[in-house]
């Protein structure tokens, strides 16, 4: 992932402190109460990482096998593999099939909106893929999550009322969240409130996403009593930045929850994927400490294959 990339010398100078809570998100939590069992699901944004072979993968796995074993270790996936095509029915049965077949606990995938939606059609005379998306996603049954609507940078405010009717056409029941990038989003006042006012009144979550070189990402607006956080990390020679930033998440997160925060989608990317298992790792134990979650940790594979103690990597 890219997006919000700084060179490595400059990681050092980005100031990573979260923002103080957004407008919006006082008026979600205005009248929102604690949970008993709040939700948590931490994964990655692709299951297809050749790195990952001995390291959680068995040595040796296929390509053709990587969700079989990634299923194992998450209790989600930010989808990205449908952003490119709409996705084939008969696929995500199959996905769904392996899914079943594998994975010991709950599971959900956070699809994406197919490009040919958001970055093509723009929103625009998009009933006949969308429709198509729908029903081919629908085929995840119980292990469909909420779908992901990510906008371009060159999707500015002018569009707003493109969004709005967008928003207000696609079926009331359906989990969605929106990212949008362009930078009159969050620099103007009034356009950040009217949209973030948008997505409360769809009942639509705003993500939030935290990289490095677009800090006006980290907006800290919920539009819903949850959220959907793409934490984008800079790698193993930052891996001490990545986790102190992960446990200031933890703190808000428990802020949050104290306030009526339901469900949580922390999805980890890095621009290199390969140490992305063990920052997840991270983000899953910080959680069942501190937050309540109950999530099992990722089990790593030593040098002989094995499964290697926990303890051990930390």
């Amino acid at each position: 992932m890219d997006f919000g990339k700084v060179a490595d010398s400059a990681v050092k100078d980005v100031d990573f402190t979260l923002p103080p809570d957004g407008v919006q998100t006082a008026k979600t939590l205005a009248h929102t109460q604690p949970v008993k069992h709040p939700d948590f699901f931490v994964g990655c944004a692709k299951w297809g990482r050749k790195e990952w072979v001995g390291m959680i993968y068995p040595p040796k796995t296929k390509e053709a096998n990587f969700l079989d074993e990634y299923v194992k270790h998450f209790n989600s996936i930010e989808l990205n593999a449908v952003f490119y095509s709409i996705p084939n029915a008969d696929l995500i049965r199959k996905w769904r099939q392996k899914t079943e077949e594998n994975a010991g606990h709950h599971f959900v995938f956070c699809p994406k909106f197919s490009r040919t939606i958001t970055h093509i059609k723009r929103l625009k005379d998009a009933e006949v893929p969308t429709d198509l998306y729908l029903s081919s996603i629908h085929e995840f049954g119980q292990y469909l999550g909420p779908c992901f609507l990510q906008l371009g940078d060159n999707f500015g405010p002018r569009n707003a009322d493109i969004l709005d009717n967008y928003l207000k056409h696609l079926p009331q029941d359906l989990e969605v969240f929106v990212e949008v990038r362009h930078e009159e989003w969050f620099s103007d006042p009034a356009v950040r409130s009217t949209f973030f006012e948008m997505l409360a009144k769809y009942k639509k979550g705003a993500v939030i996403t935290d990289a490095s070189g677009r800090r006006d990402c980290v907006h800290m607006e919920l539009t819903i009593p949850e959220i959907f956080i793409r934490f984008v990390g800079n790698g193993a020679a930052h891996q001490a930045s990545d986790f102190a930033r992960v446990d200031e998440w933890v703190e808000r997160i428990k802020a949050w929850q104290e306030k009526g925060l339901k469900k949580t989608y922390f999805f980890l990317h890095q621009h290199d994927e390969k140490d992305t298992p063990i920052l997840a790792n991270y983000t899953i134990q910080q959680f069942n400490k501190h937050l309540g979650s109950n999530i099992p940790p990722i089990k790593f594979l030593g040098d002989d294959g094995d499964i290697t103690k926990q303890g051990e990597l930390f």
